[in-house]
């Protein structure tokens, strides 16, 4: 396999303690979005971009995301995984890869589903320009969801000047998306970050802004046309409800499933191996694999895994 120009490198220790008893059997990073783990979407996104060596940092329950990816081969990149040990914040973990990283690399956070349009951009930028960091960025209309994410503000010259997390002040419709291109030189600024009150973390927003009062050019790609973090289990219908609507299908049903006369589905999806054996509807549901329901009547909003009926 010819090196790429570029790593690929997926935090994915994140714990989806927000999710329910979902999050304690599925590490959100392979949450089921259409049956395709959401980590084979970011890998693909790499993949068009040349990226053919990638790191995966894992943490909670990372066996199961070894075991889903495997050495990358499937997917025709190379998989490389570090273990997370301690939850520092963004930046520590970014720090904590220095070792392993020996050029430019792209940055995706893991529990993030991303749609993009032409996320090439972020590279033609960094190569145009030279810059430390490219940001991919959205416009965001509504401010509340700026206030969780990190707003990005620009100079006349497209540049940024200033980053700043979770802001409670919104100046500017310009949002961070959690995924970046950074040169070597991130690390400079990671062991110039202070921990945070905000968190009480080592924030990778801190670190940008460093970078810039250092001097150094970052500069911004609106290329993210959607972006859900998984959060909520809520966060995993959605997402699967946009794919649904992207493919045109009003529902997904994996292989071997078994459904029973009568059952209908509405914008939902049905994992490999599920067993439906009376007549039920389903609206907005995402079964994973293996389940089975046997009560019949009308399921909605919510996720089902084997042990837990999760609403949204």
């Amino acid at each position: 396999m010819t090196a790429s120009p570029y790593l690929g490198v997926i935090l994915a220790a994140g714990h989806g303690s927000r999710m329910g008893p979902f999050g304690e059997e599925v590490p959100k990073p392979i949450a089921p979005i259409c049956n395709k783990p959401l980590l084979v979407y970011q890998i693909e996104q790499l993949r068009a971009l040349g990226v053919s060596e990638i790191i995966v940092v894992i943490g909670h329950l990372g066996h199961l995301i070894t075991a889903t990816l495997g050495n990358g081969a499937a997917y025709g990149v190379r998989i490389r995984y570090v273990e997370q040990t301690q939850r520092l914040g963004l930046a520590h973990a970014v720090g904590q890869l220095e070792p392993h990283i020996d050029r430019p690399f792209v940055l995706m956070l893991g529990d993030i589903f991303f749609e993009v349009a032409d996320l090439g951009r972020i590279v033609r930028e960094f190569e145009e320009h030279h810059p430390a960091a490219v940001l991919a960025t959205k416009n965001e209309p509504d401010p509340a969801v700026v206030r969780r994410n990190f707003s990005v503000h620009l100079r006349d010259d497209g540049t940024v000047r200033r980053v700043i997390e979770k802001p409670r002040f919104v100046e500017t419709n310009l949002k961070g998306c959690g995924l970046y291109l950074f040169d070597l030189r991130v690390f400079d600024a990671i062991r110039r970050t202070p921990r945070t009150a905000l968190r009480d973390e080592y924030e990778l927003t801190d670190s940008i802004q460093i970078l810039i009062d250092l001097d150094y050019s970052v500069r911004a790609a609106t290329v993210v046309e959607w972006d859900m973090n998984l959060t909520y289990i809520g966060d995993l219908i959605a997402c699967c409800r946009r794919r649904l609507a992207a493919e045109g299908r009003t529902a997904l049903v994996g292989s071997g499933c078994e459904l029973a006369d009568g059952v209908e589905l509405e914008e939902t999806v049905l994992g490999d191996g599920v067993a439906v054996t009376r007549p039920t509807r389903f609206e907005r549901c995402v079964v994973l694999p293996g389940v089975v329901i046997d009560d019949g009547g009308t399921l909605a909003d919510m996720v089902i895994t084997r042990s837990a009926r999760l609403g949204a």
